[in-house]
């Protein structure tokens, strides 16, 4: 083999490893880091064939027409892959780390190969295996470290109240509204936007819990069993909630059970004191449980806010609330009662509730340009959607959908968002794949759109819609679902 030949096989090797590389940590990066959801849970799994291992199989069996077929073929592939991705690879040092550790293998193996002429024996397999098992045994020990270090911070801070909040729908914005009701008297913090893996917590705890916080408001999510009660044993909370539960994410859990099962493991805490479970997971009695939904009464949830009143006990509070949605009453009133708990008067809690702000895309109120845009992109609950859809009624304008419809849920709720759907909306926008044959088989609409490209929804709207429409962005799932 010539000196050139060889030095374009090198480039050729390295560049493909990295390719490879990038496809699987962006893949990774998705799944929580989790091999086995990449390969079994994946949401399509034919991207893994055509991107992994057609390529990986052309590179043992097309010899010396590799090159061509890399360059021609699976680069410009690849690239219009990731080109195409709403949700791109965010360049973490856990990522960073992966990337170094392969190429320098990559060019490690290279070198060795030309020396013994052994590139086709060991290929692209050995430097991705063992970039993969050294990334994942140098995260470990770095994780190991970073959760002794954030435990040794909450054990210092001996006064500090923790607040633990599970479930599967409403977990963000119960933290949300018990932050900004308690922050009227007391230094709390809560963890940011929906971080809620045990990673992502001790990652807050050790950057950003501050010192002289009294209370830290948590929230814990779930993808199998034992994720609860790992983030539980870690925190030890002394307060802990529950919120509704449904079939969400039931391609892991498998049944409604599961799930349920899986949210109690809150309850693990050794150092539980009080705990606020929702009705909809159990009515078992527990001298530390207090059981919420069915306090609120007389709500009236429109388009310019939601009136209601919660019962506690022998007194009833008369409250109104920016936020949209009857549903967030019963968000609103477990924090109340957390509020309660925490020494907060009538009158205090009134207030707060009357100043609380709409969470971030869970029914987000935006004008503009003569446009009334609500913004539900992280709700993705059947009881939450159809609440969006019945505010849509409301307007006296016409009203435009754009949504996947709902995503690790069943056919049959979807069916039942289609049929709210058709009752209320002229213009139907379905984006992805994931909903789409069937939404296009029952949806009953003046115009329906179905929309596989987002990157194209900005110049669709801009088409199909005009001032006095009502637009609702429902759900929002990326294009790799």
């Amino acid at each position: 083999m010539q000196d050139y030949e060889i030095l374009i096989a090198f480039v050729t090797n390295t560049l493909f490893v990295t390719v490879l590389g990038w496809y699987l940590i962006t893949n990774l990066q998705w799944y929580d880091y989790k091999i086995s959801r990449v390969v079994l849970k994946h949401h399509k799994p034919q991207w893994h064939i055509i991107y992994f291992f057609i390529p990986f199989i052309a590179y043992y069996t097309t010899g010396k027409f590799f090159i061509i077929f890399f360059f021609f073929a699976i680069l410009p592939a690849i690239f219009l892959w990731h080109k195409k991705l709403d949700k791109k690879l965010i360049l973490t040092w856990r990522v960073k780390r992966f990337l170094i550790l392969l190429i320098s293998l990559t060019l490690f193996q290279n070198i060795l190969c030309m020396l013994k002429e052994a590139c086709e024996v060991f290929g692209v397999f050995m430097p991705l295996l063992v970039a993969y098992a050294g990334s994942f045994a140098v995260e470990k020990f770095l994780f190991e470290s970073f959760k002794k270090e954030a435990k040794k911070k909450l054990q210092s801070m001996e006064k500090l109240q923790i607040v633990a909040i599970t479930g599967s729908y409403g977990k963000t914005s119960i933290k949300n509204f018990l932050y900004e009701i308690l922050s009227k008297k007391y230094r709390v913090y809560a963890t940011p936007r929906s971080v809620n893996t045990l990673g992502g917590i001790i990652k807050d705890i050790n950057e950003s819990l501050p010192n002289e916080s009294e209370i830290y408001i948590c929230e814990a999510g779930a993808r199998e069993s034992g994720d609860i009660y790992e983030i539980t044993t870690f925190l030890e909370p002394q307060n802990v909630v529950v919120g509704k539960v449904g079939l969400a994410h039931i391609e892991y859990f498998k049944t409604l059970q599961n799930i349920i099962s899986t949210k109690l493991e809150i309850m693990k805490s050794p150092r539980l004191q009080r705990a606020f479970i929702h009705t909809s997971v159990t009515d078992e009695p527990h001298e530390k449980v207090t059981f919420f939904g069915n306090e609120i009464q007389n709500i009236d949830a429109k388009l310019d806010g939601t009136d209601f009143e919660i019962h506690l006990d022998n007194e009833i509070l008369s409250l109104h609330t920016n936020v949209l949605g009857s549903f967030q009453t019963m968000n609103i009133a477990v924090a109340i009662r957390i509020a309660k708990t925490f020494g907060m008067s009538n009158d205090e809690i009134i207030e707060a509730v009357r100043g609380l702000k709409p969470v971030e895309h869970r029914l987000q109120m935006i004008k503009a340009g003569g446009k009334l845009i609500l913004d539900d992109g992280y709700n993705g609950n059947i009881d939450g959607m159809l609440e969006a859809v019945r505010l849509c009624s409301l307007h006296e304008g016409r009203k435009v959908i754009v949504t996947p419809g709902l995503v690790e849920s069943s056919n049959e709720l979807n069916l039942k968002l289609i049929e709210a759907i058709n009752s209320v909306f002229d213009i139907v926008i379905v984006t992805g794949s994931l909903n789409a044959e069937l939404f296009s088989k029952n949806l009953n609409v003046k115009n329906k759109i179905m929309l596989h490209d987002k990157t194209k929804i900005e110049s669709l709207l801009s088409s199909q819609t005009r001032a006095g429409d009502i637009i609702l962005f429902a759900n929002d799932a990326p294009n790799f679902i």
